[in-house]
């Protein structure tokens, strides 16, 4: 069990869970040390205190108190009663809802941006975290609140440097002058260091002594009280800051990085920059919604599930170093905040009062429902609605329907079902008993095992092999198939290291209790050698007792399975596949191109989705395609790039194995004599007995 992140070692209080980081928040002080708790329930709630207004620089010293108390809450955060709840707030949301002045004045407090620094503020504390990878919703208010922190770290920070990112250059500089040099202009003057420069700076913030010239009154210069930190910003490119010792970095809008730029390599650049051996001495605050998954959305997606706190490795690291978050788009919906900060989700019994003076009457969520039944005959804009504003992670990453040739909605319909319902699949390993080849396959369960499965055989249809002129045959060929996408190479000259995929399907059938149309096993993985992949095939073969079509383009498994015995377990071209001059060949397995076998291939899945997967409106029934992985990989799959694309391949190879017609062979009666015959020995013929 994970211990929780403390948040003030000297007061221990309640524990929190974000997206599975625990948190432990400081001890709740008396009620008389909570701010606002002299106030009525009704009256208590977050309202922004002005700085005296005869305060200056000049007269500082008089107000000693007021501000050493505003630098103790930048440190220690902050309790103020909400509602009557005692509430809790880190000093980087105070010195946001306090102190940063935005495009629309200071920002109002809202329990959502709460969770947002509570869990940025136990990525700061953790040693092992790079920071966090925040994947937002439109409006979230992202760009602010990473430029205030910004600004709030870096005024108090000696000799460090503080970087900034964008999708573009010119996205990074707008976001520089417009929100953090303006946030910096804008803090009263005890947060102010000495600055360096231009008072409305372009390229950079410096917080050092502004230089001096040695005159012959002052022949050595004192040493200067200079923070020596500075703040700017670099143009969007994949070694952007290298070389470069960063305290804090920024990464705005890092799911839309397009073209020759590449948030993943940058990435593996710029994590050294906050890195000293192992220790890590800065963090990045990254943040973005996602764009198409083609238009760099793929790559943030999968740098935030890289990123997820509850998979880490044996040094206590996720595989990118940084925490993710997700908070859905109703919990923080403009218009759906009440006057206390929280966002109204459910539709109320009765009217709430709104933050911005106007009753609410509708919950967050509902109003999102209805919009999205609004637009359920336009599955392009449905989806793109979804993606700006997602209810979840998958959500958030979905594809432009317009540029996938199969029904995204219907996988999506799929999707979300899949997501919300229990026990639909395991995972495990196939195995053969105690070691021994050829013995009996057998089903071990295991949380990280190769395959994932929806259903199996019963006993006595598990591991039946056929023999046949001393051949063995698969067992079950009637009803079960299986399509292969494989390799040859335990590694590639590009050094891309695509997965093999496989997916076994139960054919149509009328029986009871039995699958029908439905792929009940599959298998995405990439073995560290070639031959542990091959073997595996043979084994879920064997278990299930199907045939198995392969591409023969990577003969790696073709010569595999013959040299084991299995050869034939291999299927050979479907008929609905040839060409004329193909047809004249006799292969195993299809080829992985031509337009005759990659139009094959997109129609059988098409088809297949249309019947099989998402909501049929005539029934409201939900398909039964429970593998999450084979569905993202269809709603992204381009026919003009098929490569990238394993789960899409194997699963239509599948369904193209399943239309072979397989002959019944019924067994012969016993020979019967139709030809009387007779014995001819002697004078006379005798019939014969």
């Amino acid at each position: 069990m994970s211990k929780p992140i403390i948040l003030n070692i000297r007061s221990l209080g309640d524990i929190i869970e974000i997206q599975g980081l625990k948190i432990q928040l400081p001890k709740k002080p008396k009620k008389k040390d909570i701010l606002f708790s002299n106030k009525k329930k009704a009256d208590q709630k977050w309202v922004r205190e002005e700085m005296p207004s005869g305060l200056s620089r000049e007269n500082s010293p008089e107000y000693y108190d007021y501000i050493e108390e505003e630098f103790r809450r930048r440190r220690e955060g902050l309790w103020f009663m909400n509602n009557g709840h005692p509430t809790y707030i880190t000093g980087g949301h105070y010195m946001f809802i306090q102190w940063s002045n935005i495009d629309v004045g200071y920002p109002d407090y809202r329990d959502a941006n709460r969770k947002f620094f509570l869990f940025w503020e136990a990525c700061k504390i953790d040693p092992n975290c790079m920071g966090m990878c925040f994947l937002k919703n439109r409006r979230s208010g992202f760009s602010y609140m990473a430029s205030a922190e910004m600004v709030n770290q870096a005024t108090q920070t000696y000799e460090s440097n503080f970087g900034l990112l964008s999708k573009t250059g010119s996205d990074a500089k707008t976001m520089f002058t417009d929100k953090v040099v303006r946030i910096y202009r804008r803090y009263p003057f005890f947060f102010q260091p000495i600055q360096d420069g231009s008072s409305n700076p372009r390229v950079e913030l410096a917080f050092r002594e502004p230089a001096k010239r040695i005159s012959k009154k002052s022949k050595y210069i004192q040493k200067s009280d200079a923070l020596n930190t500075v703040i700017d910003w670099r143009n969007t490119a994949d070694n952007s800051y290298d070389g470069m010792k960063l305290k804090l970095l920024i990464h705005d809008e890092a799911g839309k990085w397009t073209g020759s730029t590449s948030i993943a390599k940058n990435w593996r650049v710029t994590q050294t920059c906050l890195l000293l051996g192992r220790k890590i001495v800065g963090k990045c605050m990254m943040g973005s919604t996602a764009n198409k998954l083609e238009d760099g959305g793929l790559e943030y997606k999968d740098l935030y599930y890289d990123s997820d706190v509850t998979d880490k490795d044996l040094n206590g690291r996720t595989k990118s170093g940084l925490y993710s978050l997700f908070i859905p788009s109703y919990e923080n919906l403009e218009g759906f905040i009440d006057e206390y900060g929280f966002s109204v989700i459910d539709t109320p019994k009765r009217s709430i009062m709104g933050m911005d003076g106007v009753n609410i009457d509708v919950g967050a969520k509902d109003y999102m429902v209805n919009r999205r039944e609004g637009l359920k005959n336009n599955t392009a804009s449905l989806s793109e609605f979804k993606r700006q504003f997602p209810f979840t992670t998958e959500e958030a990453f979905r594809n432009d329907s317009l540029s996938s040739i199969f029904d995204v909605e219907k996988i999506y319909q799929q999707m979300d079902y899949n997501e919300v319902t229990e026990n639909l699949t395991v995972k495990g390993d196939f195995v053969w008993r105690g070691g021994v080849e050829d013995s009996e396959v057998l089903w071990i369960p295991n949380a990280k095992g190769r395959w994932e499965v929806c259903w199996f055989p019963q006993k006595e249809m598990q591991n039946v092999v056929h023999m046949k002129y001393n051949k063995k045959n698969p067992g079950n060929e009637l009803n079960l198939v299986a399509g292969c996408d494989p390799y040859d190479h335990d590694t590639t000259t590009d050094g891309r290291r695509s997965n093999a995929a496989c997916h076994i399907y139960h054919k149509f059938t009328m029986a009871e209790g039995l699958p029908s149309e439905q792929f009940v096993c599959e298998y995405i993985n990439r073995p560290p050698k070639a031959e542990m992949f091959y073997e595996d095939m043979i084994k879920q073969c064997v278990f299930y007792g199907c045939p198995i079509l392969v591409e023969n383009n990577k003969i790696g498994i073709i010569k595999y399975f013959e040299r084991r015995g299995y050869y034939n377990y291999l299927m050979d071209r479907p008929e609905s596949t040839h060409t004329d001059f193909s047809r004249k060949q006799v292969t195993k397995g299809i080829p992985g191109s031509g337009v005759a076998v990659i139009n094959a291939q997109a129609e059988a899945v098409a088809t297949y989705i249309y019947d099989h997967v998402g909501l049929k409106s005539e029934t409201g029934e939900i398909g039964k395609c429970y593998f999450n992985k084979l569905l993202d990989d269809w709603s992204r799959f381009d026919i003009s790039d098929r490569t990238k694309f394993d789960a899409t391949i194997s699963s239509s190879l599948a369904l193209l194995a399943s239309q072979k017609f397989v002959t019944i062979k019924k067994e012969l009666p016993k020979f019967v004599k139709f030809v009387k015959t007779y014995n001819n020995r002697g004078f006379l013929s005798k019939k014969a007995k």
